[in-house]
Formats: C-alpha cells, structure tokens, sequence
C-alpha cells in the first residue's frame, strides 16, 4: 500500500475541499480511494482516445462538424446531451439494471455514427439559405445526441464490466471512468473547433464543404464498420 506521500497535493486539495476528510476515513484508505480514482479517470480518458476503438472518435467528430467557434453554446448542449444519455446507460448497464448482448450495441453504435452524417450532410445547405432551418437542424442533433448516447453508454460499459472484479464496488470506478471519458471527448471536441478556425482564417473552404468533406468521409468509414459488424450477428 502506498504511503500518503505518495499522494499529489491536488489530491489531497479534493479530499479537503469535497469534506471526505470530514468522513474520518484513515490516511491509508484516502490514498487507496485516490489511486482507485485516478486509475478508472485514465483508463476511460485512454479508451475513448484510443484509436482501436476509433468509432467513438468518429462519432464526436461528427457530432461538432456542424459547428464553428461562435456557436460554443450550441454545442456545449449537444455534447451534454450525448453525455446525459450515455452517462445513464453507463450506469444501469454496470449495476446489471439491463443487459443487452454487446453484439447488438456494436452494430448500433456504427448506424448512429451514420445516422448523423446523413443528418449533417442534409443540413449543410441550410447553412447559407435559412437560419430557422438551421434553428430545426439543431434540435433534430440535440435530441439524436441524447438518445444515441443511450447507445454509446452501452458500449462504454461493456469494458468498465469487463475490469471491475466481483467484490468490488462499481461506484468509484462508474464515477471517475465516466469523467474521464468526458476528458477524452472536450479533448476531441477542441480539435475539431481548432480545425474549423484554422480553415475559417486561413482558407477559403466555406463551411458547408467542410462539413460534407467530413461526414462523407466518416459515413464511409462507419458503413463499412457496420457491414463488417452486422456481419458477426
């Protein structure tokens, strides 16, 4: 067991500041609690990062292609929307609420990612023509990002189910796997508004072909992740 040297003074701010202290939980147990902690944080930030598991990445991508920079608040509520859903399912999934065969979900989740370049590359042309089209197209996101994230949460926790041993409380784990995942997606999320204020200020692409470029190039991937996948039922 680690001594509490051995714990960052970030760490022990938390503990301070969240009251946990206040528990009077020994200083042994605050540091197992907090390597428990940063353990499953990592771990959820390296899986939706990693590229092996790329159909996430994919679907976070086309999930901002539809926004620039100054739409930031449209797309804090879309990126919400994704995480309430599957932070929901995440957790009824790892407290054996449902259970779905995970052979299913891994066909779901690529027809999400083709759903919504489909809704992406449809939506583009409203981007010139009319602003209370573009209003529509983004509650038609909004409410596709919620109920995908459903879908999305049921894979994540497929991975977490398949770490956490038997006696062990899902609780710590469920919490801190599922804020690291939020990490990895701000992480995708910047990129891509990176990526569109680079190609606003020194290219002439105009939005609207970014936004195709980027959803037929994702839909192509998807469809043949999905084929592959339908293909295993």
């Amino acid at each position: 067991m680690p001594s509490l040297d051995t714990v960052f003074l970030p760490q022990m701010y938390f503990f301070e500041i969240t009251g946990l202290y206040s528990l009077n939980l020994t200083h042994t147990k605050v540091v197992k609690y907090m390597n428990q902690f940063w353990l499953w944080f990592s771990t959820g930030a390296e899986h939706i990062l990693d590229w092996n598991g790329y159909d996430h990445i994919l679907y976070v991508m086309v999930l901002c292609a539809m926004f620039s920079l100054k739409d930031w608040r449209k797309l804090l509520i879309l990126i919400t929307a994704f995480t309430i859903g599957h932070s929901i399912t995440l957790a009824i999934s790892v407290f054996n609420i449902i259970s779905i065969k995970q052979i299913y979900v891994e066909v779901l989740i690529p027809l999400t990612i083709l759903i919504t370049c489909a809704v992406n590359i449809y939506s583009r042309r409203y981007f010139t023509i009319n602003q209370r089209n573009n209003t529509v197209n983004y509650r038609l996101n909004y409410a596709l990002s919620l109920g995908f994230g459903f879908v999305h949460g049921m894979g994540f926790s497929y991975m977490l189910k398949s770490m956490l041993g038997k006696e062990e409380s899902p609780a710590i784990p469920l919490l801190s796997f599922n804020l690291g995942l939020e990490l990895g997606q701000l992480i995708i999320v910047v990129c891509m508004l990176f990526v569109s204020v680079f190609l606003s200020r020194f290219t002439r692409i105009k939005k609207a072909d970014f936004i195709f470029f980027i959803s037929s190039a994702v839909f192509g991937i998807a469809f043949i992740l999905f084929v592959q996948r339908l293909k295993e039922l």
